[in-house]
């Protein structure tokens, strides 16, 4: 993949063989590594790297809510704190959480409330703590997969896991899973997120210019991508209570 310098990004995002700029097919998603128990001191956490993007998720709770007007008697809080390093992009960003964050930690919470039963847990509050420590395309969707990833770590009661991806279009095509090139040069970015449990969209934005057909073509397209992240969410998980299992026989054996 080329180098970028200062917003100057190349006049076509496809290769002359067809492929995108790093290689991938038009729907093809960037590799895909979660692990989950990744920080000690965290109620539950994950790592997840999606493609180029490195991020860990934290969770703590449930705990008591500070400042203490913001309890609710009948039911939990969640709340979410996205961050980006200040190395995490080309540009050095300022350590102080801008607008951009604020406003994606407000769109990560809105997305995982539905499956949480925080009515469970009245007068408490859950908190979710995800830095961007490399950031390339998509974060808003890498970091509502992984948030949901270490909320299921904590073991924190749901209804299912949530999912998300970025779909697009570049070049006149519908792509899916945009880089950071593709997000900034391409000319539509549709960030999506689903709930399992009752299979409804939790997060749908949209930028850009597409028309109708397109549209509905990449939602199909985008639960296809879903499905599949979804699985690796679902792997994960089982991964490590599979070693619990595999250690505690092991245990047994020597004794």
């Amino acid at each position: 993949m080329p180098l970028i310098i200062k917003d100057e990004y190349p006049e076509k995002l496809f290769r002359e063989d067809g492929k995108r700029l790093d290689g991938r097919d038009k729907h093809e998603l960037r590799p895909i590594k979660m692990e989950v128990g990744v920080l000690e001191n965290a109620d539950g956490s994950a790592y997840l790297e999606w493609g180029n993007n490195k991020i860990y998720a934290a969770v703590y709770g449930p705990r008591e809510v500070h400042p203490h007007h913001l309890a609710k008697p009948d039911r939990g809080i969640l709340r979410v704190f996205y961050r980006m390093a200040t190395f995490s992009v080309f540009d050095r960003k300022r350590p102080a959480p801008g607008r951009r964050e604020k406003e994606i930690s407000m769109v990560i919470t809105d997305c995982l409330e539905p499956v949480l039963f925080l009515e469970l847990y009245p007068g408490t509050s859950f908190e979710v703590f995800i830095n961007v420590m490399d950031a390339d395309g998509g974060t808003r969707c890498a970091c509502t997969t992984v948030a949901a990833l270490a909320l299921a770590d904590a073991g924190v009661p749901m209804k299912s896991l949530v999912t998300a991806v970025a779909m697009g279009k570049i070049d006149g095509e519908l792509i899916t899973d945009l880089s950071g090139i593709e997000d900034k040069a391409g000319e539509a970015d549709l960030p999506c997120a689903m709930t399992w449990f009752n299979e409804e969209l939790s997060l749908l934005q949209f930028d850009g210019k597409m028309d109708l057909e397109e549209f509905s073509k990449c939602l199909t397209l985008g639960k296809e991508a879903l499905t599949k992240i979804h699985e690796i969410q679902l792997d994960t998980l089982k991964k490590k209570y599979i070693e619990i299992q595999e250690e505690l026989k092991g245990g047994e054996n020597e004794q």
